[in-house]
């Protein structure tokens, strides 16, 4: 069952793509200009190698389900998906996983954003976490968690300057 619950989070990744290259090109048109476009394949490979990391270890090193671990890290999953599409609902056609900023574009402060700058990443750093645990593979939500905090670190600086908050 872990493995299907791994191939449908891969599944909503695909569907996060194509709803980024529409927004993308809605963006374009609307004068839109990228930024931080070197850290987007490292980003992406990460995420790609998490969903890959997952299934190794648990099947290399027959990590086993723990209800008392696995249940809550499934509910956090589920909890931090539900919190990056109320991000993608909130900022609507400027949802990109690529930085792109449309100039003179009014920041969004509705939604998750009333409350943080960057809701997505909160959700992102949790799903890191949490998803490997689903079924007991720590190193995966080790290594991948600190990997995601280098990416962030990097990303969020860009968004910051690329949006003029102070970095």
């Amino acid at each position: 069952m872990y493995y299907l619950f791994i191939l449908a989070i891969g599944a909503e990744r695909l569907v996060e793509l194509v709803v980024s290259r529409r927004n993308a090109r809605w963006s374009f048109a609307h004068g839109g200009q990228e930024f931080g476009r070197g850290h987007y394949p490292a980003m992406v490979s990460m995420h790609a190698l998490l969903l890959i990391s997952c299934i190794t270890e648990v099947a290399v090193w027959h990590r086993p389900f723990v209800p008392w671990l696995g249940w809550p890290m499934m509910a956090l999953v589920a909890a931090s998906t539900a919190l990056r599409w109320w991000c993608v609902a909130t900022l609507g056609k400027h949802w990109n996983p690529r930085l792109i900023v449309i100039p003179d574009a009014p920041l969004v402060t509705g939604g998750p954003y009333r409350w943080l700058h960057h809701p997505n990443y909160t959700a992102v750093a949790v799903e890191v976490a949490a998803l490997p645990l689903v079924h007991s593979a720590w190193v995966t939500a080790i290594v991948f968690s600190l990997a995601n905090a280098a990416v962030l670190s990097v990303r969020i600086g860009a968004e910051n300057r690329a949006l003029g908050y102070a970095a």
